[in-house]
């Protein structure tokens, strides 16, 4: 029997033809969908998403009950990105690394989706993550600086970012290694079933 997965496609590069984090992103999910029943959301941040702002901030600072229709419509695309996580089991993420680091339109996507009370939450031993028990995959690729390597600066602030908001299953696949290979679905299918 498949198991039903929820699945949450994310892009983040802004070059359509000829992008490994695309390529090899997509190859993942239909690896994903091969194996089980899944119900697939796209967002393709890459589009642009609007950076927060000061009204956008006293919205979100604002107690949910007080909040106005004026704020909540600021909130508005705020809650449908972090719906969409809320309602995934797993996660891919394709992410280029620009100038040592993610992309702006990725970095706009977790401002709206890092908020108090929604995906995270503050104790007396400090912040707590809201959004445990998902699989992330993050599907990288540079021209230059090597994954993982001291200059990366992009995938430890990913795996940060997502251990703050209760994501502790992340897998790192570095495009470059998949990206037209001959058995690259098979070495992809590995990686998923490991």
């Amino acid at each position: 029997m498949m198991t039903q997965l929820n699945v949450l496609h994310i892009n983040a590069s802004s070059r359509y033809d000829g992008s490994l984090t695309r390529a090899v992103s997509t190859q993942l999910t239909e690896i994903l969908a091969g194996q089980n029943s899944i119900t697939l959301q796209q967002r393709d941040v890459a589009t642009g998403l609007p950076f927060i702002d000061e009204n956008w901030i006293n919205a979100n600072f604002t107690d949910p009950a007080d909040r106005s229709e004026s704020q909540k419509n600021v909130l508005a695309l705020s809650d449908q990105l972090i719906n969409e996580v809320k309602a995934a089991d797993v996660i891919v993420m394709a992410v280029p690394i620009y100038n040592f680091g993610i992309p702006a339109a990725l970095k706009a996507w977790i401002d709206m989706v890092a908020r108090a009370r929604e995906t995270f939450r503050y104790t007396e031993n400090g912040p707590v993550g809201l959004l445990e028990n998902k699989k992330v995959y993050l599907v990288m690729a540079s021209g230059g600086v090597p994954l993982e390597s001291e200059v990366d600066f992009a995938s430890n602030y990913l795996k940060f970012f997502m251990q703050f908001i209760g994501i502790t299953d992340v897998t790192l696949v570095n495009a470059n290694q998949y990206f037209e290979q001959p058995d690259s679905s098979d070495k992809l299918a590995a990686l998923i079933a490991a």
